[in-house]
């Protein structure tokens, strides 16, 4: 019998409907079924799951293999028997309410035999609101590293693997892991790899989010989750010694895996949940948490893990239910340095270090956005002369010298429209500040008022009122948003010869703009107006 170039391999347990499109998309694959092979491992499913599978086997009987077993509690037992029974040259892993492109077995299999890969990821994308993160796609690439940002956090096993690698080090899937179990597979095959090749021209892989959410990964509890993660970055830990490299590939776990267990709902567990999930957290990051991977990690976070380190529950739950409530905290500004506000920060009781809330390397145009407002605006006429006046509070304390109110010509560029804010570019400098700037610490202590006084020149023009102010050595530009603010209503001056009117309003995307210009325009010639005219013809008969 020939050998097969792939098989692939499908744990299975209460799958359907989605097992049947799975299912069509391997037999349908573009290399042939005289090169692939199919096993599939029925977890126990109480679906109809099992009568699928042997619908599938009866009718592809040299191409589709089916193994039946009681219930074992995850992905990893069922795994593991197919990878004894599997003959390919590779083995190539799918979840069973997942499917594939038509030519993705096709262009792995074509990567490998080209590059000598040991490891061929295929481009992934979601479905039915699955997120899957889509860096690492951004280009083929013959020979990628572990250790580089993308990497490290697509550990999933749906990846092509070399069967003599797996074989030659015994990789398995731990069988007491109900989440999580590939990613110790995937970290050991890729350390091990001579080389790891993407192929990102083509989508290989369609990642479902089940109707239910009844994903084994949506289901897991926080302990769970937990006790997984332990054991993937102790696991990891054995095979890379400690390090940038280390270092690169547990950056995902504190990002991703530990992140997500102190989220909004950890608030909500009881008290010895709580105890335990910091207690856990606090083990890994003396562990692991080297100052070098702590700074790489935003401030948000690491306030949070460190915090969880020291068992600060109380400051734990306060902070994530704080900023849940109110958005991020305000930044304390100390010279070039930017301290976030988090529960805990310069607090005796729990003595950790200013650096566990300092801005290091981060942008945070959003955070500064969030906590920007306009608190009043008004126009100031003395004689013929106009000025705006403004207070508004931007989420900044401490040094705030920089921190002013600038009215600027032209439109925010769109890269800033998610972040309602933007860093400026290295060497763009901001307009010169005109008029009078006062700053002084808003009552609640959270944010400083900037108080403006605008001379207003009689001319016709259109400007954003924005915040200019200094963080951690980057300057920032804020547009200022009236969020229920009331706005002055249009005013006229400069006189009764040549009057002016000057205007407060909301543009499109609820920034405010102040537009001045004459009462009175002046009236087009009569031969401006026929050349309009023309113009306006010749475009309505071109449509």
């Amino acid at each position: 019998m020939t050998t097969p170039d792939v098989t692939v391999v499908v744990a299975v347990y209460n799958t359907m409907p989605y097992l049947t499109e799975c299912l069509n998309s391997l037999v349908g694959q573009s290399i042939g079924l005289d090169r692939l092979e199919v096993v599939a491992v029925d977890d126990g499913s109480t679906d109809d799951s099992g009568a699928e599978l042997d619908r599938f086997a009866a009718r592809y009987p040299g191409t589709v293999k089916v193994v039946h077993q009681a219930n074992s509690g995850g992905p990893a037992m069922p795994s593991n028997r197919a990878l004894e029974l599997a003959t390919g040259k590779y083995v190539y892993f799918i979840g069973s309410d997942d499917y594939l492109g038509e030519e993705a077995l096709e262009r792995m299999v074509s990567c490998a035999d080209a590059n000598g890969s040991d490891v061929v990821i295929g481009k992934m994308v979601g479905t039915n609101g699955r997120y899957v993160r889509q860096s690492l796609y951004k280009a083929n690439d013959a020979d990628i590293s572990l250790y580089g940002p993308e990497l490290p956090f697509a550990l999933a096993n749906t990846k092509l693997f070399r069967r003599d690698l797996v074989e030659k080090h015994k990789l398995r899937f731990p069988e007491d892991m109900p989440v999580g179990s590939d990613q110790p597979f995937t970290i050991e095959a890729c350390v091990r790899a001579r080389r790891i090749s993407v192929v990102a021209d083509y989508t290989c892989y369609y990642a479902v989010k089940r109707g239910d959410a009844s994903n084994i990964t949506y289901r897991a509890n926080h302990l769970s989750r937990l006790r997984c993660t332990a054991l993937i970055m102790d696991h990891t830990a054995g095979l890379i010694e400690a390090g940038p490299k280390r270092d690169a590939v547990l950056r995902r776990h504190f990002t991703w895996e530990l992140s997500k267990l102190i989220q909004d709902d950890f608030v909500a567990l009881d008290d010895e949940t709580k105890r335990d999930i910091c207690a856990g957290i606090a083990r890994l990051a003396d562990a692991y948490l080297t100052d070098e991977l702590s700074d790489a990690l935003p401030v948000k976070l690491r306030a949070r893990l460190r915090l969880a380190q020291r068992g600060a529950v109380d400051l734990l739950c306060r902070a994530i239910s704080e900023e849940a409530e109110h958005g991020a905290p305000p930044f304390h500004l100390e010279g070039d340095r930017a301290f976030a506000r988090y529960p805990g920060f310069r607090d005796a009781a729990v003595d950790l270090p200013d650096r566990c809330f300092e801005l290091v390397g981060e942008k945070v145009p959003g955070r500064l956005a969030g906590r920007t407002r306009l608190v009043r605006s008004e126009w100031v006429q003395t004689g013929d002369a106009l000025a705006l006046a403004l207070t508004v509070g931007v989420g900044v304390v401490g040094d705030t010298g920089s921190a002013v109110v600038r009215l600027v010509e032209g439109a925010m560029p769109k890269s800033a429209d998610k972040a309602r804010a933007r860093r400026l570019p290295e060497g763009h400098e901001p307009p010169p500040a005109r008029g009078e700037i006062t700053r002084e610490l808003a009552p609640d202590g959270d944010a400083t008022l900037i108080r403006a006084l605008i001379p207003l020149e009689p001319r016709r023009i259109k400007r954003g009122v924005r915040v200019f102010v200094d963080v951690a050595g980057d300057t920032y530009e804020i547009p200022v948003r009236a969020d229920g603010q009331p706005l002055p209503l249009a005013r006229c001056w400069h006189g009764e010869k040549d009057p002016y009117r000057a205007a407060a309003q909301l543009n499109s995307k609820g920034r405010v703009v102040i537009s001045t210009g004459p009462l009175h325009p002046p009236k087009n010639s009569l031969g401006s107006r026929l050349r309009s005219r023309l113009t306006r013809a010749t475009r309505s008969k071109r449509k």
